[in-house]
């Protein structure tokens, strides 16, 4: 069984042996296929592992490059295996340890006194590994594929009274282990705790000595594994060390624990390719994602008939005021400014700029980015990118996207703001960068701290740190400067369709339920409510154990988030104008945008009521990337909501008949 890891190596390497001299004379292409599972390449004659040019020759570049395609498109889309052979050594890798309701807290198992090697030997891990906390190192767990093993001894350990403290509160927090076998996740409990009666009370704390391995197999293949402590006494753990244990000798202030493990194999039915199915059927964590579909129609109804609602009652308004504002030639324009009012008798102010365009651009720039990355993440998980065994596959393709996406930003600010009369566009880009990545990184920089102090693995080793710093120096923030750079040049007129006047209209006093406070409120609660289901199951997945697998139902609730919120701003936009104010640019975008702050209020109350999370270290991130996470729908909705607010003004006053 082999990662998709080594199965890029062995294209990596294969790729250089074919290129690497254009004097061979036999491609190796036929290499690559035969030292990776799948069909083997056949010529027009049946010979096997050879390709042939369409002239009988050489296989061209073209050729060999689309053979090396599929093959890396076959390892990143399936779980690759070669297969283990009978006795074949089965490499289990310790991860981590943490409290059993803080997901994010975080401790390498080799924290605890646990049996460990001489040296250790640490997994070399990809990028989203490192960011979803992992370390995996080597354990002294000798596993033999199809090999059953009775309770063989791993290590016996002498543990001072500290370590048996630290055991002990560990334990007591409910700490849970997690192993890898074959890139299936195993977990446990560190040991055991009971409490029963008020008077008088009994505390018990003990600690798991055995661990029964229960591996599944189909063929050569691993399906499934995990361990369990049945018929296992837990050995306890009492207030101070020196007392006798099952014949294990204690005293002198230490305690002597003998580790042990089985091994069980058994046959399975479930084949290799859908070995992912057996572990979400898994529940050591609690389960709370289960088929929602009632909700999501239930919500889907709603937003329909809400929808329908809005886009019936505005564009009978709107025929409406087309019917009155299309008066007959000779009715002067003059007349109509005089006897009338309403958003057409703005006409000649709705198209002025707004203060601070700089901000407001970049503001559009990075919605746009967020946009684009979170239609792409979602396209990817819908194609099946992102395997339950591919550990931080979704975190690695997030980051990738991020700063790949960066032009996106860079176009549409620069662009806007080129076509609105800025003048500074340099620093337009500069804060475009920066507009998510300072607060992100401020951010970073306060919960990366307290995980170093604390020791959590959640805590970024420097060379990632300076890999992701690298990503956005050389990657990042150059696509954003060349997004710009290209927006501006291609940038042209703000094509409005009526002209501005020099002196702005007074503005007439407002009623209080036109007022940006109460625009925001609404335009951000009906946009939250039709995601509110949703919502859950997605903190569920982000901030518990869940594995989210209903990518359909993700897509749908997103359209309808995207669909509520340009359908809210519309029509906080013309309530807007009807009231002769013209001040629409920032307020479509705060309308909107205000859905983050509702979705920060919703994760407090998913942090005191639907969690049991605690803790500093648990706390800071929580609430530090609930923070983030509001911003980026803030941003994101904003977008949205304005380019619908601006093509909806386009639209009816190009629809006016203008002298």
């Amino acid at each position: 069984m082999v990662s998709s890891r080594l199965c890029f190596n062995t294209i990596r390497r294969e790729f250089l042996k074919c290129f690497a001299d254009n004097s061979i004379h036999r491609a190796s292409a036929s290499t690559c296929s035969e030292r990776l599972p799948g069909p083997r390449l056949e010529d027009s004659d049946g010979e096997k592992g050879v390709m042939h040019s369409g002239r009988g020759h050489l296989p061209s570049n073209r050729q060999r490059t689309m053979s090396l395609l599929r093959v890396l498109v076959l390892c990143f889309l399936t779980d690759v295996s070669l297969g283990y052979k009978q006795g074949e050594n089965v490499m289990v890798y310790v991860n981590k340890v943490g409290p059993y309701h803080n997901p994010q807290e975080t401790y390498h198992f080799y924290t605890l006194p646990v049996c460990r090697p001489d040296k250790v030997h640490h997994k070399s891990l990809s990028l989203g590994e490192v960011l979803d906390g992992d370390r995996m190192a080597e354990s002294l767990y000798q596993i033999r594929f199809r090999e059953n093993v009775e309770k063989k001894t791993l290590c016996q350990l002498t543990l001072s009274e500290k370590q048996v403290d630290q055991l002990r509160e560990a334990i007591e927090e409910l700490y849970y282990f997690e192993f890898v076998l074959d890139d299936i996740p195993i977990w446990g409990f560190v040991g055991y705790i009971e409490e029963s009666g008020f008077l008088p009370h009994s505390h018990k704390v003990g600690l798991w000595t055995h661990l029964d391995f229960n591996i599944e197999y189909n063929g050569d293949s691993v399906i499934f594994a995990n361990v369990s402590v049945k018929d296992v006494k837990p050995v306890p753990l009492e207030d101070g060390a020196g007392v006798a244990l099952s014949g294990i000798g204690v005293g002198g202030g230490s305690l002597t624990v003998i580790h042990t493990y089985s091994v069980h194999w058994f046959e399975s039915s479930l084949p290799h390719a859908r070995r992912a199915e057996r572990l979400r059927d898994y529940s050591f964590f609690p389960k709370t994602l289960e088929i929602h579909w009632l909700s999501i129609i239930n919500s889907l109804v709603l937003v329909v008939l809400l929808l329908g609602f809005v886009i019936i009652i505005l564009m009978r308004v709107l025929k409406n005021d087309f019917a009155r504002y299309n008066v007959e030639e000779e009715v002067g324009c003059d007349d109509l400014d005089q006897g009338d009012n309403g958003w057409k008798i703005i006409h000649t102010d709705v198209f002025r700029f707004p203060p601070y365009k700089s901000l407001l651009c970049a503001v559009l720039g990075v919605g746009a980015q967020f946009l684009t990355l979170a239609t792409g993440i979602i396209i990817m998980a819908l194609l099946g990118m992102f395997n339950i065994h591919h550990h931080g596959a979704i975190n690695s393709a997030a980051i990738v996207l991020y700063a790949l996406t960066s032009c996106v930003s860079g176009y549409i600010s620069c662009s806007f703001y080129t076509q609105i009369n800025g003048r500074r566009w340099v620093w337009n880009i500069i804060l475009t960068s920066s507009l998510f990545s300072a607060p992100l990184f401020l951010t970073w920089s306060v919960v990366n701290s307290i995980h170093w102090w604390s020791g959590s693995t959640q805590a970024l080793p420097a060379t990632t740190v300076l890999l992701l710093l690298g990503a956005w120096v050389l990657v990042g923030f150059p696509l954003t400067v060349i997004g710009g750079i290209v927006g501006k040049n291609r940038a042209g007129g703000f094509q409005a369709p009526c002209r501005t006047r020099n002196i702005a209209r007074q503005i007439p006093p407002q009623p209080w339920y036109k007022h940006t406070a109460v625009h925001m409120g609404i335009g951000g609660f009906l946009p939250f409510s039709a995601i509110s289901v949703e919502l859950y199951y997605i903190f569920a997945t982000v901030w518990g154990r869940e594995h989210y697998t209903l990518y359909g139902i993700l897509l749908c609730v997103f359209a309808i988030l995207l669909s509520v919120g340009a359908c809210i701003s519309v029509a906080l936009t013309y309530f807007l104008l009807s009231g002769e104010d013209y001040r629409w640019w920032w307020r479509s975008i705060l309308s909107t945008g205000s859905t983050g702050l509702f979705i920060f209020v919703y994760s407090v109350f998913y942090y005191r009521n639907r969690s049991s999370m605690s803790g500093l270290v648990q706390s800071t991130e929580f609430f530090g990337y609930s923070l983030l996470t509001a911003l980026v729908f803030s941003l994101m909705l904003g977008s949205v909501s304005f380019w619908a607010s601006l093509g909806f003004i386009r639209y009816i006053y190009r629809s006016l008949k203008m002298d």
